[in-house]
């Protein structure tokens, strides 16, 4: 979908197709580190997905929709917004969310080598796999790749921050949440993390504090129609450079999924206690290591062929998309 104020015509099928890949994204949004906007970028809707949320910030747009409901011109108001594909996409995010949370929860913290292995795999197959939209590349691309690489790779490894819990930095915060969460490599979860804010959200919405969520998702909602707006005008205007810089996103990233970690600092109160979920402590900042000496070489087997499995699952994954949008 462009800014011509169509929506492709698609069959209840292809609408159960991007359910599908609503629950891939869904479920790579779940793990830390691992962002929703891979996914989609892997998939091919990720354009799509990136302008339909922005005609929702559209002056023109939302002035013709008005215009038509004035006009009890039902049928060209709901033609304007690409509705039936991003409720699509987000009913399998939160199909994702709401029945695989708790196992991976479970995997990551019982088995976390294999499956941080499994998404590194899949996470360098994705930088690969998008790689093939820039049909010709040139020393300012790759500087471009080198650029993203780099700041996500400092994004990613920075200390969560004691940070206010005012109405004004919780807006703030939602909105820098959402806007990682659509910006492939970057984790709208470890934001959160960053900006202190994810054990005050996590605990907001466990307690049911429709005042701190509320404000929250006020800024999630102005943050991911804003980054679009962003993100499509730069896809019009730029559009190899930009996919470089993501690619580098991707690349930059990789320093979060790498399997083998050492806790090193963990999320404390302002009394300096350890802030524990699920009777484990919550850790903020991890050093990367090779398999130290006496791992067991079966683990780093398994390992790898899972890093191999989620490497191949990617190629699998857009081999399909390119069937299916032939």
């Amino acid at each position: 979908m462009s800014t011509n104020n169509t929506r492709p015509q698609r069959t209840p099928r292809e609408y159960a197709t991007l359910v599908v890949k609503g629950i891939c994204m869904g479920a790579s949004d779940i793990v830390p580190g691992v962002s929703g906007g891979t996914m989609a970028f892997i998939l091919g809707i990720y354009e799509e997905l990136i302008d339909s949320i922005r005609a929702l910030g559209q002056p023109s747009i939302i002035q013709n929709i008005l215009q038509n409901i004035r006009q009890q011109q039902w049928r060209q108001a709901e033609q304007l917004i690409n509705w039936p594909f991003l409720v699509a996409v987000a009913s399998g995010i939160f199909i994702a969310i709401l029945t695989l949370a708790p196992s991976l929860e479970w995997v990551l913290e019982s088995y976390p080598v294999y499956l941080w292995s499994f998404f590194f795999g899949l996470v360098l197959a994705s930088a690969v796999t998008v790689s093939r939209r820039i049909d010709k590349w040139s020393p300012q691309l790759l500087g471009g790749v080198a650029a993203g690489t780099l700041f996500a790779y400092l994004i990613v490894g920075l200390v969560p921050a004691q940070t206010p819990d005012s109405w004004w930095f919780l807006i703030l915060s939602g909105a820098l949440a959402i806007s990682a969460m659509i910006l492939p490599g970057l984790s709208g979860a470890f934001i959160l993390l960053l900006l202190g804010k994810y054990q005050f959200v996590l605990s907001a919405v466990n307690n049911f504090d429709i005042v701190s969520i509320g404000l929250v998702g006020i800024g999630a909602g102005v943050g991911i129609i804003s980054v679009a707006q962003v993100l499509g005008w730069l896809f019009n205007k730029y559009h190899d450079i930009t996919v470089a810089i993501l690619i580098g996103f991707m690349v930059g990233s990789l320093r979060k999924v790498w399997p083998w970690k050492e806790d090193v600092a963990w999320l404390m109160d302002i009394n300096n206690e350890f802030i524990v979920r699920h009777g484990e402590r919550i850790v903020t900042q991890q050093e990367n290591l090779f398999p130290p000496l006496g791992t067991d070489l079966g683990q780093v087997a398994i390992a790898f062929l899972l890093a191999l499995v989620g490497f191949g699952l990617v190629l699998f994954i857009e081999w399909l998309a390119n069937q299916d949008s032939h």
